[in-house]
């Protein structure tokens, strides 16, 4: 079947414009920010400005003339995060705040999940799941926050038959700094990709030894072996996905802070095998960062440029590549993400689901606004997008951490519907 073309309405914001804010983003802006858009460094504008939340109060995202979107669980979550589809189409969602993940199964004619059970509890911090192997899973794989583990499992279970084995006892020393964790199996399923984002803003590893194998993506064997440093240099791949068609590795990345409004942006970027991506020395490519002037000048023109800059500061986490046909101006192949929004830039910026084209397995570096509306016109943040996945009848499922909710995007007309 060929891929849905693309109908994009509006031009693409590029240059000033292209730095968009909260109360600009609407469903089908195309936004454009290059390496010509950056500014120099300005410390003096980095601020605290963290989101105010507020109730729901009844509030539903927006999407596109073309979609409908309604409320798909919204009940007993601390803080839900990321989430993945198994190959029977139930939904593992991890409740990072519960220590737990839980099962999300079937529609109900109010668009509900039919089923939710608690597959496991007693988890540290869990983010990261993913089913081995690919085909007939024997084992669901979480990533902790301080250890990788495994579950039996068969199709269709909703709770965790056996106990966790410990696979990766520590993904590194002791310390603060980001927590999630996530984890993807190589095409071929020899390869178990985990993402541990940096302990600090800067902190040079050379004088840090906290961190030691952070800012990296590590490569283990499925059976927990420690191969490799498999790329480096990126500050915290929240989200991982393996390209379905060439089987590439990708990263939705968090950069760094305190470098001013319009730096450093975040990015969603494939990422090449013994590639290194800048932190914390250099950002976007060659720019050395100013407060480690001089550090690693060998470096110098040995940094991966990303291939889709987000805007800055908005918190890109879980991405997911699309494989639904029967999504409007979407192709299989595409990219959708969550980002979770800003605190480190004034005004505000993130706060929606966002959509990536691909052509031949390569972003064309731009990316269109998709779900929004999580935002009120005072300023009020109810709704912060942390994971996304693709159900098994191609629906777009979107998990948010502000009110604790879980949507189902599908086409069909424009209908945008909760129960409460």
């Amino acid at each position: 079947m060929l891929p849905t073309p693309r109908t994009f309405a509006q031009a693409v914001k590029t240059g000033a414009a292209a730095f968009e804010n909260a109360a600009d983003e609407k469903p089908g802006n195309r936004v454009h920010v290059t390496l010509a858009d950056l500014p120099e460094p300005n410390p003096k504008e980095s601020v605290g400005n963290g989101p105010t939340l507020v109730p729901r109060n009844g509030a539903v995202p927006q999407v596109k003339p073309g979609y409908s979107i309604t409320l798909y669980a919204d009940s007993d979550f601390k803080t839900p995060r990321l989430i993945r589809t198994a190959p029977n189409g139930d939904l593992f969602l991890a409740d990072t705040g519960a220590n737990s993940v839980i099962v999300l199964r079937g529609v109900t004619g109010d668009g509900k999940a039919a089923t939710r059970e608690v597959f496991a509890t007693g988890l540290t911090q869990p983010f990261g799941i993913a089913f081995y192997p690919a085909v007939n899973p024997k084992y669901v794989y979480v990533a902790n926050t301080n250890s990788v583990v495994r579950f039996p499992y068969k199709d269709g279970d909703l709770k965790a038959t056996g106990e966790a084995e410990v696979i990766v006892k520590q993904l590194h020393p002791p310390g603060g700094g980001h927590s999630t964790r996530d984890l993807v199996f190589s095409k071929d399923g020899s390869r178990m990709f985990v993402s541990v984002g940096s302990g600090s803003n800067v902190n040079d590893p050379d004088t840090h030894p906290g961190e030691f194998h952070r800012a990296d993506v590590l490569e283990f064997k499925p059976n927990g072996t420690f191969v490799r440093v498999y790329a480096s240099g990126i500050r915290n791949c929240v989200g991982e996905a393996i390209n379905p068609v060439n089987g590439d590795l990708w990263c939705s990345v968090n950069e760094r802070d305190a470098l001013g409004n319009h730096l450093v942006p975040d990015y969603i970027t494939s990422v090449k095998e013994g590639g290194f991506y800048g932190w914390p020395w250099y950002y976007m490519g060659n720019h050395q960062d100013p407060r480690l002037p001089g550090t690693h000048p060998e470096l110098n023109g040995k940094v991966i440029t990303p291939d889709v800059l987000m805007q800055p500061h908005n918190g890109s986490l879980e991405m997911v590549f699309n494989t639904s046909s029967a999504m409007p101006g979407v192709a299989r192949g595409d990219i959708f993400a969550a980002e979770h929004g800003s605190w480190n830039r004034e005004p505000r910026t993130g706060y929606e689901v966002v959509h990536l084209p691909v052509k031949n397995g390569k972003a064309t570096g731009e990316y269109e606004d998709f779900v929004t509306g999580f935002t009120t016109p005072e300023g009020g943040v109810w709704g912060r997008p942390v994971g996304v996945t693709i159900a098994k009848d191609g629906a777009l499922i979107v998990v948010e951490d502000g009110a604790n909710t879980v949507w189902r995007v599908a086409p069909g007309g424009n209908r945008q519907t909760a129960s409460r």
